[in-house]
C-alpha cells in the first residue's frame, strides 16, 4: 500500500466509523454489528500505527487514547453557566408563566425538557471538531475534562452539515441505570464501597485520570443548550433541532407548549414516565423558545429569568427510628442500617433503609427515637434524607458509630481516605467467613453450585468449615444427615435444609470436579480485596503460579496491566499472613490448580469434543492464535474436511475447493466473529 492510499483509506475508515457511531449512539440505529465495526477499528488502528503522519484528531481511536491526567486545568466559560430556579408547585410555574408575560407584554411559547440528574458539561467545536470540554464548576469557570469526555461515543469528535466555524453547546453526562447497576457490582465484587447513585458515578468518572478508565464506564450525554446560537435560528427548538442536524445527541422527548395546561400535561406524563427511561430525570425544565423574548428577559446574577425547573418531589413519608444495627460485609466493611418503623412507601412496606458509613449519620445528625423523612432514592432504595427536628426527643443523643465489630468485637479501622469502616479480623470474623466462603463456591469462582442454597452457612454453624480448604476435608459421612430449620417469617412458610443422600453425594462431587478449575479463577476465588475476575486473569498470566504472585514485589505487581498501587498493596498484605500462605497449600494438596501449565487450560473446555477446519485469513488473530484458542477451548485442529469435522472456521480468501466439499457435506462454516461469540460461551 503507497502512502496516498494509506492516507484515503485512513480517511474512508475515519467518515465508516463515524457515521456508524452516529446511528448507534445517537440515532439508536445502528447499522453495522459490533464485530464489523470492531474490524473496521482494529483495520484503522494498524493503518495509523504504520502512518501516524496521517492520524487525524477526530480519529475514532482517539476516543480510548488520551495520556492520563493528574491535574485537570480550570478554565474559564465564555459564556457564564447559570444555574436554574427551581420550583417545586404547578402554582410556582404560573407565577413564573404570570411574570414572563408581564415582562415582555404577550404570552409565550415555551419549550419543556427532561431534566436530567447528571453532571453539566460544556463542549466546544472549533471548525467543527471538538476542542474542549468543560465542567460547571462554580458557573464562572470550570475543569478541562477533554481527553475523557472524549471516551464518551455518543458525542461526536467531529460534527456534520452546516455547523458554524464555532459552537459552545451545554448538556448533562449521565450514567445509565444498568451501566450504574453493572459498576455498583463489580465495585462490590472487589471490595469497594458502591456509589450511592448514578450522577455521584457519573461525576466520579468525568474526573478520573485515565481515560481507559473512563472509556470502560460507558457514560451517556445529551445536550440541550446552545448560548450563541446561529443569526438565522430564532427559537431554541430550531436551535435543538439544527444541534441535531449536526450530529449532535438531543433528547426526543422535548415538546412545545403554548398554555399552562400543556405545561401540566408534560409534567404529569413525565412524572410517571420517568421510571421507564434508562436514566434517573429528577424534573422538567421549561424555557421560553422565542430567542429574542430570551434576550429581553434577561438574567438575574444567578438565573436565567426566560428559564425555571420543576423539580419531581420524590415521595417521603415520617417514620420513626428505631435502632440502628451494624452489618459485616465479606471484605470487613461495616455498613449502618437503620430499623425504622414500618411504614408504606412506593407501594412497599420500607422497615429498614441503609446509612451508609459514619459521615452519613453525622452529616443528617440522626439520633434514636427521632422521626426522620425517608424516600426512595432512584426510585429502588430507602434511604433517610432528614429529620424532623421538631418531633427530636429530649434527651436524644447523637449516634456514636461502634468502635468494634459487632460480630467478633475486634477493633475497627478506618484507612485515610475511605469513608467505610472495616473489621481487619478478616479469617475468624463469623460474616466475612461465610462471605469469602460462598464468593470461594459462586459460578464465576469455583463454580460448586451444589453448595448453594444456604448449605454454606449449615456447614459453618457445625464447625465444619472455617475456610475454604475446609471444604477439601469433607467426606460424604461427615454431612450426611446435617439440617438446618428456617423459622417463618412474614408471608413464608417455615423452611428445612437437609443434608440427605443425594444432597450430600452432589456436594462432593462438585467439590471434586472444581478440582479442574483453571488456576485465574482459583485465584479470584480466594476473595483478595480489589482481585476480581478480570485483575485474577492478568495476574495469573503475568506470573504463572501463584508462587511466584506469593514472591512478587510491589514494583513487581505494578508492573502488571492494569495492576495499580491500591490492587498490588491488597495482593501482598493478602500473602503476608501465615494462614494464607498454609490455606494455598492445603488447596494444592487437595489438587486445586495453583498454576498455568502448557497441558492445563486456563478457560472453560465450551468446545470439548468438537474438530474444527482453519481456512483462510482472519482481522483479530493469526492462524496460529485461532488454533491454539480451539485447543485451549478444548477443541480439536484437523486439516482436512471430512463427515466427521464439525466446523469450518472461514476467514478471507477461504480456499473454494473446501467451500465446495464443507457445503456438500451440509458442514457449518462459520466466521471469526461467530467462533469468538462460542468460547466466550
Amino acid at each position: 500500500m503507497t502512502k496516498a492510499e494509506a492516507k484515503i483509506r485512513i480517511d474512508k475508515l475515519c467518515d465508516e466509523l463515524q457515521e456508524h457511531n452516529y446511528r448507534y449512539y445517537v440515532l439508536a440505529q445502528p447499522s453495522v454489528s459490533d464485530f464489523e465495526f470492531d474490524q473496521k477499528l482494529k483495520e484503522l488502528e494498524q493503518l495509523e500505527a504504520a502512518y501516524p503522519e496521517f492520524v487525524r484528531p477526530d480519529s475514532p481511536t482517539r476516543r480510548v487514547g488520551g495520556e492520563p491526567t493528574k491535574d485537570f486545568p480550570s478554565v474559564k466559560h465564555k459564556y457564564p453557566m447559570l444555574s436554574l430556579s427551581n420550583s417545586y408547585s404547578l402554582d410556582e410555574i404560573r407565577e413564573f408563566d404570570a411574570r414572563v408575560r408581564k415582562a415582555v407584554g404577550q404570552s409565550a411559547e415555551y419549550v419543556c425538557e427532561l431534566k436530567y440528574d447528571g453532571l453539566a458539561i460544556s463542549l466546544t467545536y472549533t471548525y467543527g471538531l471538538l476542542t474542549q470540554a468543560v465542567t460547571r464548576g462554580d458557573g464562572v469557570q470550570g475543569d478541562d475534562v477533554t481527553n475523557n469526555v472524549k471516551t464518551i461515543r455518543s458525542i461526536p469528535l467531529r460534527l456534520r452539515g452546516d455547523y458554524p466555524p464555532e459552537l459552545e453547546i451545554r448538556g448533562e453526562i449521565v450514567m445509565p441505570r444498568a451501566e450504574f447497576e453493572r459498576l455498583n457490582s463489580e465495585r462490590e465484587e472487589i471490595g469497594d464501597n458502591p456509589f450511592a447513585n448514578p450522577r455521584n458515578a457519573a461525576a466520579g468518572s468525568l474526573k478520573m485520570q485515565d481515560p481507559k478508565e473512563v472509556a470502560k464506564r460507558k457514560l451517556d450525554a445529551y445536550l440541550y443548550y446552545i448560548p450563541n446560537p446561529p443569526e438565522n435560528v430564532k427559537t431554541h427548538y430550531d436551535a435543538l433541532k439544527k444541534a441535531k442536524s449536526w450530529g449532535l445527541k438531543v433528547s426526543d422527548n422535548i415538546a412545545i407548549c403554548r398554555n399552562m395546561a400543556q405545561i401540566t400535561e408534560y409534567i404529569n406524563d413525565w412524572n410517571k414516565g420517568r421510571r421507564h427511561l434508562p436514566y434517573d430525570i429528577d424534573g422538567i425544565v421549561i424555557k421560553v423558545n422565542d430567542l429574542a423574548l430570551q434576550q429581553q428577559l434577561g438574567y438575574t446574577a444567578k438565573n436565567p429569568r426566560w428559564a425555571i425547573a420543576y423539580k419531581f418531589k420524590a415521595e417521603r413519608v415520617e417514620t420513626l427510628l428505631e435502632s440502628i444495627d451494624y452489618q459485616v460485609g465479606r471484605t470487613g466493611a461495616i455498613t449502618p442500617v437503620a430499623n425504622l418503623k414500618p411504614v408504606l412507601l412506593a407501594g412497599t412496606t420500607v422497615k429498614r433503609a441503609s446509612l451508609h458509613n459514619a459521615d452519613i449519620i453525622a452529616q443528617l445528625d440522626v439520633r434514636i427515637g427521632d422521626t426522620v423523612y425517608v424516600e426512595k432514592g432512584g426510585e429502588i432504595i430507602p434511604k433517610i434524607v432528614s429529620v424532623n427536628l421538631d418531633k427530636r426527643p429530649a434527651g436524644a443523643q447523637p449516634v456514636k458509630f461502634i468502635g468494634h465489630c459487632p460480630e467478633c468485637n475486634t477493633p475497627l479501622i478506618r484507612k485515610e481516605g475511605e469513608a467505610a469502616h472495616y473489621c481487619p479480623n478478616e479469617d475468624s470474623c463469623p460474616p466475612q467467613i461465610k462471605g469469602k466462603l460462598e464468593h470461594f463456591i459462586s459460578r464465576k469462582a469455583m463454580n460448586i453450585d451444589s453448595l448453594g442454597e444456604g448449605k454454606i452457612e449449615i456447614l459453618y454453624d457445625h464447625g465444619l468449615v472455617k475456610n475454604v480448604a475446609d471444604l477439601y476435608d469433607l467426606t460424604y459421612t461427615m454431612i450426611l444427615g446435617l439440617e438446618k430449620v428456617i423459622p417463618a417469617g412474614e408471608g413464608k412458610k417455615e423452611k428445612r435444609i437437609s443434608f440427605r443422600e443425594k444432597t450430600a453425594e452432589n456436594i462432593i462431587k462438585g467439590i471434586e470436579q472444581s478440582k479442574q478449575v483453571p488456576f485465574p479463577r482459583v485465584l479470584y476465588a480466594l476473595g483478595i480485596r480489589y482481585v476480581g475476575e478480570t485483575v485474577a486473569k492478568k495476574l495469573a498470566a503475568h506470573f504463572k503460579a501463584i508462587d511466584r504472585l506469593m514472591a512478587a514485589s510491589f514494583e513487581e505487581l505494578i508492573q502488571v496491566d492494569e495492576i495499580g498501587d491500591k490492587i498490588a498493596e491488597s495482593v501482598i498484605l493478602f500473602f503476608q499472613k501465615p494462614v494464607h500462605r498454609e490455606m494455598v497449600e492445603r488447596l494444592r494438596t487437595h489438587g486445586v490448580q495453583m498454576e498455568l501449565t502448557e497441558t492445563q487450560p486456563s478457560e472453560p473446555q465450551l468446545l470439548q469434543g468438537k474438530s474444527f477446519v482453519v481456512s483462510g485469513v482472519f482481522e483479530h488473530h493469526s492462524r496460529d492464535e485461532i488454533k491454539k484458542l480451539i485447543e485451549r477451548f478444548g477443541g480439536k485442529n484437523v486439516s482436512s474436511i471430512s463427515s466427521k469435522t464439525d466446523y469450518v472456521l472461514a476467514g478471507a480468501n477461504m480456499g473454494p475447493a473446501k467451500k465446495a466439499k464443507a457445503e456438500k457435506l451440509d458442514i457449518p462454516i462459520i466466521s471469526e466473529e461467530e467462533f469468538e461469540k462460542m468460547i466466550k460461551g
